[in-house]
């Protein structure tokens, strides 16, 4: 059995305030071993509440890597929460300002550095009342053309019946159940002698959230929508 990633003390700090969270729900992980052992990976994901960074550390930590979320940069400001997030190696965005270039500059480092990234390309959780992914912004495009290394699809679901970020309601009792599917490398082989146009990074990040809505779709045993929802 592989060793786990070695993390340091704000590692350390993330475990212990997350994987209290995350086992205020049941957990099912599905080919968690999908998750590359060493060296770098990109992991896409659904965003379908405020939990979801405490229960994908946590799903990821197991999986024995350490995770490095692109976190909207208003969560690592969250007194205490952020300070560990950024001191365990998350990266805040502040998408359409001058300083979300250094956010994509970070991950390509990190990726260099043979890390996990964990991306949430929807950027904030999904608007749709149904919990479908929204339309992504390209930022994962980037990034996954950049680096040559796993892009790797993972849908996660149940994290909204414990804690509905639109509603407001937190109902941990009676326990839910959590489920994370990790699906197969997307092969971007295709894309990566092409010139990184506007449309291309669209029809990739497209790609790669086709993929996690099929894992999605699998796990709650329903059709998605024909579509993605709107920017909106």
């Amino acid at each position: 059995m592989a060793d786990r990633e070695k993390g340091g003390f704000w590692v350390g700090a993330a475990a212990a305030l997350f994987y209290p969270l995350a086992y205020l729900s049941k957990r099912v992980y599905r080919n968690s071993e999908g998750i590359p052992r060493s060296g770098p990976v990109l992991l896409v994901m659904n965003h379908v509440s405020h939990l979801d960074p405490a229960v994908d550390a946590v799903f990821v930590h197991r999986a024995k890597r350490v995770p490095r979320f692109l976190a909207k940069a208003s969560l690592v400001r969250v007194p205490i929460f952020g300070k560990i997030m950024t001191g365990a190696g998350s990266i805040p965005v502040a998408r359409g300002t001058s300083s979300a270039g250094d956010s994509l500059r970070a991950a390509h480092q990190a990726l260099e550095d043979g890390k996990v990234i964990v991306i949430y390309p929807e950027g904030t959780i999904t608007k749709d009342p149904e919990f479908w992914p929204k339309r992504s912004q390209t930022g994962v495009a980037r990034l996954a053309l950049a680096n040559d290394v796993p892009v790797v699809p993972c849908a996660r679901w149940g994290t909204q019946e414990v804690f509905n970020g639109y509603t407001k309601k937190f109902r941990p009792l009676p326990r839910k159940t959590v489920t994370h599917v990790v699906g197969e490398p997307v092969d971007l082989s295709a894309y990566r002698e092409k010139e990184p146009t506007p449309d291309v990074l669209r029809e990739v990040t497209d790609l790669l959230m086709a993929e996690v809505t099929t894992l999605l779709a699998d796990v709650r045993g329903e059709e998605p929508p024909a579509k993605a929802g709107s920017d909106a």
